[in-house]
């Protein structure tokens, strides 16, 4: 444990003198109204498309709405004044895009409504959001609970083994009527134990071990042996809970935040190497998985033995028919996807009805998010919150690649959920809670010392 935080933060380095530490509160709640607007307009549209009149309830929808976003801005404005602007305002306007999808695609499926239980688990996720900004006022506390963080990430992957398998995956903890996926949660204790992990032994990392060859060198195995162990760990879900996504997930969020520790890219070959080699062996082996590789290397079997298009072909489909401005919000077709319309596949919806224009938007949000994350790891002086935003950051990267290559046909489907947009409790609450630190993170990163700089306004 005290390897882990040996280290003595630096403080992030204060402004010019006399200069004012901007802190962009004004600029965040305008971003918020706008993103509520957009949301309600949404709302107020579907309606309109699919019945000529507003949907039920929709000026309590829109107050709702309103006063989620007041909350967790004054949370912001008074428990992390210099928090990066852009954080808040694009989760909101994310969350509620995905309202909005799910919200169209229950018209067409109304023995399987997602619509009112997304809407409390994202109310849910604001409340855990308020909660972590008001209670955890420095990110370095994080690093002492390193070990307790791992071994209960671990005890998360591994519970739903014992669970019978939904769509074919062993990812869900079912209780009565209630269902949680235990590794949305366990991407963020693993983060931070990789944080802390890394930060402690960077410089054994990068200087230690015999070169083979160019920049590789072949470390000694109490250095090496978690790297292994994180791989088998990998390659260990996938083939007990027949899980890609979660597998890859986990293994590149570690080979990111290592190659940022150690600036090797030697650790990217080995890394790469590595995750072809187990998804190579698990594709061929394991049924399960082996079918999305067929489905992804011939999308259009299905049609041509005449069993009708299968998900991912309907999925090319809805791209195909949303051209560059799409059909309109409410008169697409993408329900035809079946029960992961709402879910692996919501990026088709806002493809087909949205059309390029609108998708390139969403993807942009993503990217602008991710990109503050980063934005944030590089102006922080301490390692572990350094490591911490970039491993964050890196988790909704590595999310939205394998959801928008998935259901674009760029690589086999992944089963992940799309931060914020897709029907999934335990992703949205775990998303707002990863918002929630990197509030924390920039706010670390961007605040002045005492006693340099005057107070800014905002």
């Amino acid at each position: 444990m005290t390897a882990l935080t040996a280290e003595v933060a630096e403080p992030a380095p204060p402004p010019p003198p006399g200069a004012r530490a901007p802190r962009g509160r004004g600029a965040e709640l305008v971003l918020l109204a706008g993103a509520v607007a957009i949301s309600v307009l949404g709302h107020l549209h579907v309606g309109f498309a699919l019945t000529g009149a507003p949907p039920r309830g929709a000026d309590g929808y829109a107050a709702g709405l309103a006063c989620a976003a007041l909350v967790a801005h004054l949370a912001v404005r008074f428990g992390a004044p210099y928090a990066d602007p852009l954080l808040l305002p694009i989760a909101f306007l994310l969350n509620g895009l995905g309202l909005v999808l799910i919200q169209r695609l229950d018209a067409t499926t109304p023995h399987h409504l997602a619509a009112a239980d997304q809407l409390r688990w994202s109310g849910l996720g604001v409340a855990l959001f308020v909660v972590a900004v008001a209670v955890l006022r420095d990110h370095r506390a994080l690093q002492r609970h390193a070990y307790p963080a791992v071994a209960a990430g671990l005890v998360l992957m591994l519970v739903p083994v014992f669970f019978p398998p939904v769509n074919g995956a062993h990812i869900w903890i079912r209780f009565g009527g209630l269902s949680f996926q235990p590794g949305e949660f366990a991407k963020i204790l693993l983060a931070v134990f990789f944080a802390a992990y890394l930060a402690a032994n960077r410089t054994a990392l990068a200087l230690t071990g015999r070169r083979l060859f160019w920049r590789l060198r072949l470390l000694p195995g109490r250095v090496l042996g978690p790297v292994l162990a994180v791989w088998l760990l990998s390659v260990g879900m996938l083939v007990l809970e027949r899980d890609l996504g979660t597998s890859l997930l986990f293994f590149g969020l570690f080979v990111i935040m290592l190659f940022t520790a150690t600036g090797r890219t030697g650790w990217i070959a080995i890394g790469l190497a590595l995750a072809a080699l187990g998804a190579y062996a698990v594709g061929t082996l394991e049924p399960h998985v082996h079918g999305r590789v067929e489905d992804w290397l011939h999308p259009l079997a299905s049609i041509e033995r005449g069993e009708g298009p299968g998900q991912l072909a309907q999925s090319l489909f809805a791209f195909g028919a949303g051209g560059l401005l799409g059909a309109g919000l409410g008169h697409g077709q993408s329900f035809l996807i079946g029960f992961a319309a709402k879910s692996d596949f919501i990026l088709a919806t806002a493809g087909e009805e949205l059309g390029l224009a609108g998708l390139t938007a969403i993807l942009l949000l993503y990217g602008i998010l991710v990109h503050r994350g980063f934005r944030a790891g590089l102006a922080l002086r301490d390692p572990f919150g350094r490591l911490l935003a970039t491993g964050l950051a890196s988790i909704i990267a590595l999310q939205v690649f394998g959801i928008a290559g998935g259901v674009t046909g760029l690589i086999p489907l992944t089963g992940m959920a799309m931060p914020f947009l897709a029907q999934g409790g335990s992703s949205v609450v775990t998303n707002w809670i990863i918002v929630a630190l990197l509030v924390r993170l920039s706010d670390c990163a961007r605040r002045p010392l005492p006693d340099e700089g005057a107070e800014g306004g905002g």
